[in-house]
């Protein structure tokens, strides 16, 4: 996120004008993400079909990842009041349904999805500005995931 160069500092006294720099900046993410996002899904069609005879598909891993990065945001973005209702948890399924897993495969990205949840769940009762860092983050760190995964194996 840039802030426009003669912006003041943030500070007490301009507290609200750089609380909106921080959403506009979180909203540019989120696009981003679900832009990468729907890349994703069109570009992997490939590789499940070389996955439907039950193998691990090579991008599995980051998938997982995706996953539980997916769960601790459904957590932290309604504990931080985004009133986004159940968002993060349609992208998650949005991926099943893309990543048509069976099985074991399956299941070990629900438990990633669960894991991220709980995982913030268990630490966080209330909205901190550690909490906000971590949106931030994992915004970016999903929305790479999404870039690598589309740029290694799309067609």
């Amino acid at each position: 996120m840039t802030v426009a160069p003669d912006a003041p500092p943030c500070n007490r006294r301009t507290v609200d004008a750089c609380v909106s720099n921080l959403r506009h900046g979180r909203l540019m993410l989120i696009r981003i993400f679900t832009l990468v996002w729907i890349a994703l899904a069109a570009a992997t069609a490939p590789a499940r079909a070389a996955t439907a005879e039950g193998g691990a598909a090579p991008y599995d891993r980051d998938l997982q990842r995706l996953a539980e990065i997916l769960g601790a945001l459904h957590y932290l973005r309604a504990l931080c009041g985004a009133n986004e209702g159940q968002k993060w948890r349609s992208e998650m399924q949005a991926l099943v349904d893309a990543e048509t897993p069976s099985g074991e495969r399956r299941d070990r990205l629900v438990a990633s999805f669960n894991r991220g949840y709980r995982g913030f769940q268990q630490s966080y009762r209330s909205c901190t500005p550690a909490a906000d860092l971590v949106i931030r983050r994992y915004l970016e760190e999903g929305a790479k995931i999404s870039r690598d995964i589309t740029a290694r194996y799309a067609n």
